[in-house]
């Protein structure tokens, strides 16, 4: 018997961004943009790049005793409905203020030329001192079990994007999920809505 070719999607390369089609109803993903970070065959987790919390990180770091010295008004954001007390740091180390960046290599990753993450609080504290000029603080993440995320994009749920810094790090995290569209060649008004029982309606 002629062995299966390999599916493409198996080997999905990170980083990557993650658009959800209109049908994607979740409240937690609907018209999210999310960055893929990790990919293999036991999982994928990624942190979702357009949701604004309504949570300030002097508060989150306040109740930790670090002080913030960025700006006052920053809001965490929600990275996904996986551990949403687990924070993870998305900053410009070209910017970032750490002590010991020889140091930093063990508790930080680069996750994209010039971007890393970490979920170390020395780090945050540091960071907290002299935010780097691009600097996101998110609250849980976005995960997928073993082929999950596979299956999700073979039925359309997502569409695949290159990585853009200015789509991570939107001004207008409201309009981050048509601006990535439109990235790759999409018009949002092209696309059917869809009710919240699943049903098919105009197209936007």
């Amino acid at each position: 018997m002629a062995k299966a070719p390999p599916n493409e999607l198996d080997d999905l390369q990170t980083p990557t961004l993650l658009l959800a089609m209109p049908q994607v109803q979740d409240p937690f993903f609907n018209r999210s943009v999310v960055f893929l970070i990790e990919h293999t065959e036991a999982g994928s987790f990624g942190l979702i790049a357009n949701r604004p919390s309504d949570i300030g990180v002097a508060e989150i770091l306040d109740g930790m005793e670090i002080e913030w010295r960025g700006e006052a008004t920053l809001q965490a954001y929600f990275g996904g409905p996986v551990q949403p007390q687990l924070g993870t740091v998305l900053f410009d180390q070209e910017t970032a203020q750490l002590d010991d960046p020889g140091g930093s290599e063990e508790t930080s990753t680069e996750v994209y030329p010039g971007l890393r993450i970490t979920q170390h609080v020395g780090d945050l504290t540091q960071l907290a001192q002299e935010p780097s000029s691009r600097f996101r603080l998110f609250l849980g993440y976005a995960g997928w079990g073993e082929g999950q995320l596979v299956r999700e994009i073979e039925r359309n749920d997502w569409l695949i994007a290159p990585v853009r810094e200015e789509l991570l790090f939107a001004a207008d995290p409201d309009e981050a999920w048509a601006m990535a569209l439109r990235s790759v060649g999409v018009d949002p008004a092209t696309l059917p809505s869809w009710t919240p029982d699943g049903g098919e309606g105009d197209s936007n």
